[in-house]
């Protein structure tokens, strides 16, 4: 009697890198403006903290939801300022194509902001 016929195990296909490049503009700081490369899964690249930042946009991820949709238009949002600090976030995130821009002119914007430090840097108003 022959052994029985094993199947070898299928092998997992590489995940493609989640990719983003971030640049911060005029924050007032040399240290927090510049461009950063941003790897995911695993997390790796030029940016100051790439752990942090993909552990953040992890959780900020939901199936079916733009993590980087911008504030909707009818917000009602605060008078506030938080500075001329702008970012733009480009490339791919979760298999689809982000080309976001972040501001802080205003509450609703300080706040979408503030919900992606480490991914942008922390900034005080």
């Amino acid at each position: 009697m022959g052994s029985p016929s094993v199947t070898a195990p299928i092998p997992l296909l590489p995940r493609p890198s989640d990719h983003l490049t971030v640049t911060v503009s005029d924050s007032g700081k040399a240290a927090k403006d510049g461009t950063y490369e941003l790897y995911c899964h695993p997390a790796r690249g030029t940016h100051t903290d790439a752990r942090g930042a993909c552990d953040k946009l992890d959780s900020l991820t939901r199936w079916g939801k733009d993590a980087f949709a911008g504030v909707p238009k009818d917000s009602k949002c605060t008078m506030q300022y938080g500075g001329p600090i702008t970012a733009r976030v480009t490339g791919t995130w979760a298999g689809r194509p982000v080309n976001a821009q972040f501001k802080r002119t205003n509450g609703c914007e300080i706040g979408r902001w503030d919900r992606f430090v480490p991914v942008l840097p922390a900034v005080t108003s």
